[in-house]
């Protein structure tokens, strides 16, 4: 998907809050907007808004010498996701439409960053959460798809998100899953390290795509991943910045996200917050 002019202003207010997160060093945050403003200047050049995300994310590892400024943020969500685990669990088992639930649980896993840090009652936000509908929903030509698949890929988003979609994993029976994780930290997104600490290893087999943008940029993958994106009779692309690198690949893939930009949600003729599961292949 095509950047969007939005998308600069919101790149550089990211690199100011990102900067911050990790020192309080005045000099160092103005090298860093000062270097964004620099790369923003040339923001034609590049192919998407995760492939610009990486060169500002850059700048602000360079600058403050911290190869991963969000661990700390990451192992809050995680804690944050687990501790619900039990509740997820029990709100599954009360379903008859294991499916269509546990794609709505790992939809609605894309919350948990926003609530642990608006200091609310974290099981609060996500029933309410999941008592909201998918305004785009291709589960029927999931279901159908999923009676002939043997193998399903998980493209990963942010690290909170892996208990969730531990749920989702555990829901589909008789399918082998490979869960995919950036090859190193950006932003709060998950790594392989990130993976087996929320216990995905147990339920799927964990690889690196090779990418270390936060959207699955095919061109920069590794061939073994690419030889298994290829292979997978499903794929499953969580979160935004996985739609905007892969929305315009014609792949067997289904895209399972909330709505938060609203330059996506335009793009996919949604409103603002919704969720959306939506097939991208030849129905």
């Amino acid at each position: 998907m095509k950047l969007f002019l939005d998308c600069v202003p919101c790149m550089l207010r990211q690199a100011l809050e990102a900067s911050r997160i990790v020192t309080d060093d005045i000099e160092i945050q103005e090298k860093v907007v000062e270097e964004t403003i620099r790369l923003l200047l040339n923001y034609k050049s590049y192919r998407n808004s995760p492939d610009l995300a990486r060169g500002i994310h850059q700048i602000i590892k360079t600058q403050t010498g911290n190869m991963d400024p969000y661990s700390k943020i990451k192992e809050n969500d995680l804690e944050a996701a687990i501790s619900i685990y039990p509740y997820l669990k029990e709100f599954l088992n009360c379903k008859d439409d294991k499916i269509y639930w546990a794609l709505k649980i790992a939809a609605t896993g894309n919350n948990i960053d926003a609530a642990v840090y608006k200091d609310i009652n974290l099981t609060k936000c996500i029933e309410t959460e999941l008592d909201k509908n998918f305004s785009i929903c291709d589960i029927e030509i999931f279901k159908s798809k999923l009676k002939e698949a043997s193998n399903i890929l998980i493209v990963g988003d942010n690290n909170g998100e892996t208990v969730f979609d531990k749920m989702l994993i555990e829901s589909l029976s008789g399918v082998t899953v490979t869960y995919a994780v950036r090859s190193e930290p950006i932003i709060n997104d998950v790594t392989e390290k990130d993976a087996i600490a929320s216990g995905l290893s147990e339920v799927a087999r964990i690889v690196s795509t090779g990418c270390n943008a936060p959207g699955l940029i095919l061109e920069d993958c590794g061939d073994e991943f690419i030889d298994i994106f290829n292979k997978s009779d499903i794929i499953i692309s969580k979160g935004q910045g996985n739609y905007e690198a892969l929305s315009d690949e014609n792949n067997n893939v289904f895209f399972l996200l909330k709505a938060k930009c609203p330059m996506i949600s335009r793009k996919l003729n949604a409103n603002l917050n919704e969720y959306i599961f939506k097939y991208n292949g030849i129905k």
